[in-house]
């Protein structure tokens, strides 16, 4: 048995403890489901009353008496009628026991507490090393929203007290950088259900910062040989049947909507207004590789249950791009796509990052020929990059395999960021083709990737990996001027146009507050540079600086100072 599957059977054997826990605290409770999941374990109830926070520590207690008992965990196999009787009072257990196909079911004893379960577990309760109750949540019966609500309690579990600490640790210091708390702490972005859950209003400050990344955006693709272009937000319905997403993502689209009787959907994707913008002039094989890059907004149902601040939504800003070029360019071009999704993280700051090839999932479209072609120039070039990668079998979309690129953050979690796709398939649905050498027409093939991913998901993690401290190049605010008395307001708006003039984004804080106060507030809203300015500053022409760590970096002139943010700024540092 591996470590991995030790931890697992370890897990799991707690869920199950934390099962005869409850059971002890609530005899009436109803029994869902209890597996191991990363790093610990849930299960599922219904129960009398809503648990409480307070429950946890409970319910722990007594998981640990349960524990220190170590009681041996008994298999047995009994027949469906058996099993039945068993569980007569447990329906959610008995919808199980009747779909099994087998005559046996298999059941786990721990102490007076018997579960329908496969297994495997720990041979004793007391294997079971340190864990934690974490929260409690709700969860649809089998994930039915139509199905009972149970309230879920969820643990973590470890092979020992110092990797538990660790891990809360670490789970304390992701829930400071949560970008949906220092969204709304730094005035960055808010949702509003009377516009309606998944659909963002960006802030001052969080339009801003979406700017200076957008701004880059663009320079670089104008650089790199990129056409920028806008396509609308709705279109014929028939153009999304024609493409295949009507048939294949159905369930993510909205429903049609009914203009001078003909049926219209918001865009779910932009490649569709891509290649019409390519199929409005005749097309040589001297003009490809074509690319377009649009920043287009598309929509795409998601159920209010899976909704989670900027990183899951159901109306985003895709940094989206469509290369056309013939088949004897496909590896060149993505190898171009690769080199500028890592210039783009770079930038931004991630360094690691996990590279996957998605593979042909179960319902695609298109010959398999054509799959195993594409799939063999994603796969030549990381080769030729040198760039590890792992296989992510079935993954792909349905027009074609694909390169995905998970941004490691700070704390090491992962986030979808670039994609680059290879596509046949529309291609051929719309007969998207230019004239070859030999003057007939061939099909081109798309190239369709994203270098951030969506607009909303990006500046996510970019919260999370700063902590809301971004790079100066990068803060909305790179400075503000504090005046210690009113008689000072003057000297610091001086300060305030000088900085302006070299394009430094500074602002004077002249409110009728103490002068630490507004510091400590500058402070929290994690702007880099705070410039205090008084009788000794304005007598020498300068300011003391103070940083946002706290360092205190004494009087500077005020051509210092603004030679030390510019320096930053050039630097994207």
């Amino acid at each position: 048995m591996t470590a991995v599957e030790k931890l697992e059977r370890m897990r799991h054997s707690a869920a199950h403890v934390m099962a005869q826990a409850v059971q002890f605290l609530f005899p009436e409770a109803k029994f869902g489901i209890g597996p191991a999941i990363e790093n610990g374990f849930y299960y599922d109830f219904e129960l009398p009353r809503a648990l409480k926070v307070e429950d946890l520590s409970v319910i722990e207690s007594k998981m640990k008496e349960i524990i220190n008992a170590d009681l041996p965990f008994t298999r047995e196999e009994v027949s469906r009628e058996a099993a039945q009787q068993l569980f007569a009072a447990q329906q959610y257990k008995l919808e199980f026991i009747n779909e099994l196909p087998d005559t046996s079911v298999t059941i786990y004893r721990q102490g007076n507490f018997t579960d329908l379960c496969r297994g495997p577990h720990v041979a004793f309760t007391g294997e079971i090393k340190a864990l934690k109750l974490t929260h409690i949540a709700g969860a649809y019966w089998r994930g039915d929203e139509r199905r009972p609500m149970l309230q879920r309690i969820y643990g973590v579990a470890f092979d020992s007290q110092t990797e538990l600490e660790d891990y809360l640790s670490c789970q304390a210091e992701t829930a400071k950088r949560d970008h949906r708390r220092l969204g709304k702490e730094l005035d960055l972005y808010s949702i509003h259900e009377e516009i309606g859950p998944g659909l963002i209003c960006w802030h001052p400050k969080g339009a801003l910062l979406r700017q200076i990344i957008e701004d880059l955006w663009r320079a670089e693709h104008i650089k790199r040989g990129y056409s920028i272009v806008y396509t609308p937000h709705i279109a014929k319905l028939d153009l999304w049947k024609t493409s295949g997403h009507w048939d294949f993502y159905r369930d993510y689209l909205y429903p049609p909507i009914e203009v001078e009787g003909q049926q219209y959907i918001i865009k779910p994707m932009n490649c569709l207004g891509h290649i019409l913008i390519f199929k409005s002039h005749l097309r040589s094989y001297r003009d490809l590789p074509i690319r377009y890059a649009e920043l287009g907004t598309v929509y795409r149902y998601e159920r209010t249950g899976v909704l989670y601040g900027l990183a899951r939504v159901r109306g985003f800003t895709q940094d989206d791009a469509h290369i056309f070029c013939r088949s004897d360019q496909i590896e060149e071009e993505v190898a171009g796509v690769v080199e500028l999704a890592q210039f783009m993280m770079s930038t931004f700051g991630f360094a690691n990052y996990e590279i996957l090839l998605s593979t042909r999932p179960e319902k695609y479209a298109g010959a398999i020929g054509m799959w195993e072609q594409a799939t063999a120039s994603l796969k030549s070039v990381l080769q030729e990059l040198e760039l590890p990668y792992n296989l992510d079998p079935g993954e792909g979309v349905f027009y074609g395999p694909k390169i995905d690129i998970k941004l490691k953050d700070a704390l090491g979690h992962a986030w979808q960021g670039p994609t680059i796709q290879v596509d046949f398939n529309l291609p051929k649905r719309f007969n998207v083709c230019y004239i070859g050498d030999d003057g007939l027409e061939h099909n081109v093939i798309m190239i369709h990737r994203t270098v951030l991913g969506s607009m909303e998901r990006f500046l996510a993690s970019l919260i999370e990996h700063y902590g809301g401290a971004f790079p100066v190049w990068l803060s909305p605010v790179q400075a503000v001027i504090i005046p210690i008395a009113d008689r000072h307001i003057d000297y610091a708006h001086e300060i305030e146009s000088e900085f302006k003039e070299e394009g430094i984004r500074i602002e004077v804080d002249d409110r009728s507050e103490r002068m630490n106060l507004k510091i400590r507030e500058a402070q929290l809203q994690k702007i880099p540079y705070m410039l205090i300015v008084g009788d000794k500053e304005k007598a020498s022409s300068g300011v003391s600086l103070r940083l946002r760590n706290g360092d205190d970096a004494g009087l500077e002139t005020s051509a210092q100072v603004k030679a030390r943010i510019k320096t930053a700024i050039d630097a994207k540092s």
